[in-house]
C-alpha cells in the first residue's frame, strides 16, 4: 500500500531513523528533517532487549550491530556500600538476546539502512511549529520557510511541537531526581553484564560496550535542586563522584576515571493523551517520554517504528491506519512508563525495615526461585511486534 507514497519523518534519532527505514522498507518515498547538521550520537549505552532486537533483526540491521556490541549475560543487582549481590537475572535464553549497544553505532546504522533504503536526509533542517490539517500538514521551519508535507510522523523528542499542538494540556513535573551519564574506559575488559549498585536514595548502572574496555554509566541521584532536562548539559565530573562517595570501593574506582559527564534533570511527562491528527502523528519520546528505569526509552521507539509501519502498510485510509497503531501502543507504552518510575522506589530503598525486608525477600528468590522474577517482566521483554 505504502509503493511511492510520500511520508516525512521529523527528527533523525532513533526512533525517526528507524521509522524512515521502516517504512522505505514497505515501499515509502521518504524524507527525514533532522535539525543537527549531520547524524551522530554522543557517546552513551543502551541496552537493547529482546523486544526491541526482533525489530532489528526485521529491519537488517542485527547481525552489524552485533559485530560490534557484547551480548549481555545477565543483571546484577547489588548493595552500594559492599558492593555483595543481592540478586542477579541470566539473561541467556538462546532465543532471547540481549545486546549493550553504544547509541552512535545504533543509530549510525539506522542512517546506513534508511540511505541504503532510498530515505532522503534532509540536515540542518529545525521545525519550529506544527499545523495538521484535513488535506496537508503544514512545517514552519526555524528559518521562517513554510512547507506543506502529506504524511509526518513527529519523532522529534520529549520537546517535539508536534506533541504540543496535539495535547496542549499536557505538562511535565520535576521527579526530585537527577542523572548523570558517562562512558570511561578501563584497562581490561569487563565480562558483558549490567550492575546496578542500589543505595539510599541513589542508585548507579554500569555495563561495557564494543570491546568491553569502554564503560557505559548511569547515575541517579535524588535531590530537591532542579537540574535542566536533556542529556547535553555538562558537568563537573567531582560532583558526580562526590555524591557517590559511600559506595564500594569498585564504584569510586570507576567514578576516579570519568573525565566528561553530562547531567539531566528526570521529568515525568505524561503519555500523549493524543497521539495523532489528520495526516500527523506521534513517535517515540514524542509519545511517551520515559524514566531510564526499565531501559525501554530506545526498545519503544523501535517498536513503534514497525507497529506504525506494518499498519500503515496494511491499511489504506491513513487515518485508520494512525488509530491502529495508537490503539496498539498507548496501552504498553504507558504500563512501561509506570514500571519504570517503580523501580526508581525499589533501587533507592533507604536503610531499615522495608530495605531489609525487600532485599532479604531478593536474596531468597535469587537463591530458590530466580526464574519468577523473570516472569514478572515476560510482558516486557518477551513481547514480538514483528511477529
Amino acid at each position: 500500500m505504502l509503493i511511492g507514497q510520500p511520508m516525512t519523518v521529523v527528527g533523525g534519532g532513533i526512533g525517526g531513523l528507524a521509522t524512515a527505514l521502516a517504512l522505505a522498507q514497505r515501499g515509502a518515498s521518504v524524507s527525514l528533517l533532522e535539525q543537527a547538521p549531520a547524524i551522530s550520537e554522543v557517546g552513551a549505552g543502551l541496552q537493547i532487549s529482546p523486544n526491541g532486537w526482533r525489530v532489528l533483526e526485521a529491519l537488517g540491521l542485527s547481525d552489524t550491530l552485533a559485530a560490534t556490541s557484547p551480548r549481555s549475560q545477565a543483571v546484577h543487582l547489588r548493595d552500594f556500600r559492599r558492593g555483595a549481590g543481592v540478586f542477579s537475572l541470566p539473561l541467556t535464553r538462546p532465543d532471547e538476546p540481549w545486546y549493550l549497544v553504544h547509541r552512535a553505532d545504533l543509530v549510525a546504522a539506522l542512517a546506513q539502512g534508511a540511505v541504503a533504503a532510498g530515505v532522503t536526509l534532509r540536515l540542518g533542517v529545525r521545525v519550529a511549529a506544527v499545523e495538521p490539517g484535513p488535506m496537508e500538514t503544514l512545517l514552519r521551519l526555524a528559518d521562517g520557510q513554510v512547507e506543506t508535507h502529506g504524511l509526518t510522523i513527529a519523532a522529534d523528542g520529549l520537546h517535539s511541537p508536534a506533541r504540543a499542538v496535539l495535547n496542549p494540556k499536557s505538562r511535565p513535573f520535576f521527579t526530585g531526581q537527577v542523572a548523570w551519564r558517562c562512558t570511561v574506559r578501563v584497562p581490561s575488559a569487563l565480562p558483558p553484564d549490567a550492575h546496578v549498585f542500589m543505595g539510599p536514595g541513589r542508585h548507579l548502572v554500569r555495563y561495557p560496550l564494543r570491546d568491553g574496555r569502554l564503560v557505559n554509566i548511569v547515575a541517579v541521584e535524588e535531590r530537591d535542586a532542579w537540574a535542566a532536562e536533556g542529556w547535553h548539559h555538562r558537568d563537573d565530573p567531582a560532583h558526580l563522584a562526590r555524591a557517590f562517595t559511600d559506595f564500594c570501593p569498585e564504584v569510586r574506582a570507576l567514578l576516579e576515571r570519568a573525565e566528561e559527564v553530562h547531567l539531566w534533570g528526570l521529568f515525568r511527562h505524561p503519555v500523549a493523551p493524543v497521539w495523532h491528527e489528520h495526516h500527523l502523528a506521534l513517535l517515540g519520546d514524542a509519545a511517551h517520554p520515559t524514566l531510564p528505569f526499565l531501559a525501554q526509552g530506545a526498545n519503544m521507539a523501535l517498536e513503534d517504528a514497525y507497529v506504525l509501519a506494518r499498519c500503515l502498510a496494511e491499511d489504506p485510509d491513513p487515518q485508520a491506519a494512525f488509530a491502529r497503531y495508537a490503539g496498539l501502543r498507548r496501552p504498553r507504552t504507558a504500563r512501561i512508563v509506570q514500571a519504570a518510575t517503580d523501580n526508581a522506589t525499589h533501587y533507592h530503598l533507604r536503610p531499615g525495615p522495608m530495605r531489609f525486608a525487600a532485599h532479604g525477600a531478593l536474596r531468597l528468590a535469587n537463591r530458590y526461585a530466580p526464574h519468577l522474577v523473570r516472569a514478572k517482566f515476560d510482558w516486557v521483554y518477551r513481547h514480538d511486534v514483528t511477529a
